[in-house]
């Protein structure tokens, strides 16, 4: 039975997608602020004075292959190390040969920017992405203003009267950096829902166009760099899903994808009422 890698499929969508609906991370990240955002390195145990007569051991990424610090040891050989027995293989009995290669190859990302669900995905999504963005610039211009405002002021103000509207504005900057950490969550929660459909369908897609030529191997356009006429599926493919797969079912802006998930009540299709389209959609994939 032909087989098709379902995860290269989805490997080579995703990164489609990327270069649009998952730059929102940078987007909200940029423009959301910095609190709650930088993750630090990973702290350093402090390292203890040694006696004089003893000398303290490098950090582990200080230490080389070449000797200590002053270059001592720097042509010793390396170690030989014990090798100890291993069984031997045994040798197996004849089996038949695998069938003759009948190649195909398929360029995903192509298909994807034919795919009219693929438009959709990066229209909508695209669409809360930029606003998403926008809100958080204007955010962090309120927030700009708000601390110069309170800079002029602080002449005329008591201390405590200082930090209370500092704490005040660290507390609305912090709140609204959740939202649109969370917003953001759910953009490409969205997406993943979206895209999600796509893949399961164009891997059954690409398994009947390619058992219709009679194809047993099919290999991404950028691994070959020669082909002849017939073996590149991409068109074929990419009309045959925009027929099954017109459009795809994404979570409206005010739906919370996990919350739909833990609810059971996320559709399946992108027109759960069409029962001719269902059988297609909810096919399971092999």
């Amino acid at each position: 039975m032909f087989r098709f890698s379902r995860s290269a499929v989805l490997t080579a969508s995703l990164l489609f997608a990327g270069s649009g609906l998952a730059s929102s991370v940078a987007c909200a990240q940029t423009s959301g602020g910095g609190a709650g955002w930088f993750v630090p390195k990973t702290a350093q145990p402090p390292v203890h004075a040694a006696p004089h007569t003893a000398r303290p051991a490098p950090a582990p990424e200080q230490m080389s292959d070449g000797g200590d610090d002053n270059g001592e040891n720097s042509s010793r050989p390396p170690p030989v190390l014990p090798q100890p027995a291993i069984p031997p293989a045994p040798e197996l009995p004849k089996a038949a040969p695998p069938p003759a290669v009948v190649m195909g190859i398929i360029s995903v990302a192509d298909v994807m920017r034919q795919s009219l669900a693929g438009q959709q995905v990066e229209r909508e999504l695209g669409g809360r992405r930029d606003a998403l963005a926008r809100d958080a610039q204007r955010a962090q211009a309120g927030w700009r203003d708000e601390q110069q405002k309170l800079q002029a002021s602080a002449k005329s103000m008591t201390a405590e009267q200082i930090q209370s509207q500092e704490r005040s504005l660290q507390s609305k900057v912090m709140t609204a950096q959740r939202q649109f950490r969370d917003r953001n969550r759910i953009i490409q929660e969205a997406a993943q829902v979206a895209l999600g459909q796509i893949e399961r369908e164009l891997v059954q897609v690409i398994q009947h166009v390619a058992s219709s030529h009679g194809m047993n191997l099919v290999l991404h356009s950028e691994q070959v760099a020669l082909h002849v006429d017939g073996q590149d599926i991409t068109n074929e493919v990419a009309k045959q899903l925009n027929v099954i797969l017109p459009k795809v079912y994404i979570p409206a802006a005010n739906e919370d994808p996990e919350v739909l998930a833990k609810s059971g009540k996320m559709p399946t299709t992108a027109s759960p009422g069409d029962a001719s389209a269902s059988p297609v959609a909810s096919a399971p994939a092999h």
